[in-house]
């Protein structure tokens, strides 16, 4: 299986129109003049009612709207029986909340103003704004080492913003923009992802190889994933997509039907030599997002809790193949070979588990790891640390 990779691209966004002014056009059909009807034709068939026609129009619409979701196109609505009078022109789709409708039209409307193209050194990607004062959120591996970023909005206002933290942990990083620089400025909701659900809209705004303003939906197509970390460690709670994302989205939103951010684009999964979308991406959870912005805000490192063991499947939980020298696992006296079945009382059927049972601990507290050493049960108390910058 293809294993995720990083997402990162050269590029930033594109200077002036690529299209160097070819753009494509869709003419407007014009209707053909009728012809009078024979004298001895039949009187026509009465016309289809009017809900019928209005959702042919609107299926219509929503084709376009797809296609043409960066030109203002109209999106499919909910016919409903407090319709306008036939012959009334259709609502443009950002009039209605996409709350309401789930229209990816729509939210792209309303989201679009706060994702921001972010360039980094020699690096690019995407994040976007969190509150009016000026936060913008983004992935670690797009700032790097940079202490300043420029970013570029969708009305091509481009500022430079400070980096004010980073984790490398959960790969997600703080900037700040001072609003009386930037203008107004509009702010996403964080969305409660422990609610997300497989099968649900999503949406993903961001510069996939440097086209910036672009907007992908397809579906939630899982929950509860692990990816690597820019520092090797395991994220947890990651949430798998196939909305098409590709280098120069990460640091972008994953949007629900109430265009709500659900994750932040991250990883992609890649097939063969292929370095593009393959249909499998991951976000990091709002609620990581959540959790850690406020702390970096503050200015505050970021301590999580370290076992210190590296472990492969096993019959019935994880062996563990190496227990890190002078971690805590190893002074605890687990050792090689030692298959570990549950941590603090939760069961463990295979590695992911052994870092999701730590992951809400702390580091200086302890806890009961069992495991099964030449066919016997037995339990160590390990007390955990502060984990490394990097894997060891």
């Amino acid at each position: 299986m293809a294993q995720p990779g990083a997402m990162t691209d050269p590029l930033l966004w594109l200077h002036g129109d690529p299209t160097e002014g070819r753009r494509v056009h869709v003419p407007e059909p014009r209707p053909e003049p009728a012809a009078p009807p024979p004298p001895d034709a039949p009187a026509p068939a009465s016309p289809p009612s009017r809900r019928s026609g209005r959702l042919r129009a609107a299926v219509a619409g929503g084709l376009v709207s797809v296609t043409l979701v960066a030109a203002g196109a109209f999106g499919l609505g909910v016919i409903g029986s407090d319709d306008p009078p036939a012959g009334a022109p259709l609502q443009a789709s950002v009039a209605v909340a996409p709350k309401q409708q789930g229209d990816v039209a729509a939210i792209y409307k309303a989201a679009s103003p706060a994702v921001v193209s972010i360039r980094a050194g020699n690096g690019s990607g995407t994040g976007f704004v969190v509150d009016t004062d000026g936060t913008v959120v983004t992935n670690a591996h797009v700032v790097g080492d940079s202490d300043q970023v420029s970013l570029q909005f969708s009305d091509d206002r481009t500022v430079t913003a400070d980096v004010r933290g980073v984790d490398t942990s959960s790969d997600l990083a703080v900037l700040h923009v001072e609003p009386a620089r930037a203008g107004t400025l509009s702010a996403l909701e964080l969305a409660d992802s422990s609610t997300v659900r497989t099968g649900q809209l999503a949406v993903a705004i961001g510069s996939p190889f440097g086209l910036p303003q672009t907007a992908t939906a397809g579906i939630v197509s899982g929950t509860g994933r692990h990816i690597q970390a820019p520092d090797g460690f395991q994220i947890d709670s990651v949430i798998q997509t196939d909305a098409p994302i590709n280098p120069g989205n990460s640091g972008g939103p994953l949007l629900d039907a109430a265009g709500r951010v659900i994750g932040v684009n991250s990883q992609i999964a890649t097939g063969g030599t292929s370095q593009g979308n393959v249909g499998i991406g991951f976000a990091v959870p709002a609620n990581t997002v959540r959790d850690v912005i406020p702390q970096l805000e503050r200015g505050e490192a970021i301590r999580r809790a370290y076992l210190g063991v590296s472990t492969a499947e096993g019959n019935s939980g994880a062996v563990v193949r190496e227990a890190t020298a002078g971690g805590p696992a190893a002074r605890a006296g687990l050792r090689a070979g030692d298959e570990i079945v549950a941590v603090g009382g939760e069961r463990i059927g295979d590695p992911d588990d052994v870092a999701a049972a730590i992951q809400d601990r702390a580091p200086g507290e302890s806890v009961d790891v069992e495991v099964r050493r030449d066919g016997e049960l037995r339990t160590l108390e390990v007390q955990l640390s502060t984990r490394p910058g990097q894997t060891p």
